[in-house]
């Protein structure tokens, strides 16, 4: 399968099905971020929710 980068979304997660795994960018069209806090304040509490294990 030929990865399509969507260079509007960079990710250098190499573990998620959607990792363009020859440059750092996703897949997707588009992706869906949460939180996992009540009131995030640090980047930390957020989280790419599109997520997919290979």
């Amino acid at each position: 399968m030929d990865c399509q980068a969507n260079h509007s979304i960079g990710c250098t997660v190499d573990q998620c099905k959607h990792h363009c795994s020859t440059e750092p960018y996703c897949s997707l069209n588009k992706i869906t971020v949460g939180t996992h806090e009540t009131n995030p304040t640090m980047v930390e509490c957020t989280d790419c929710q599109s997520f997919e294990k290979k």
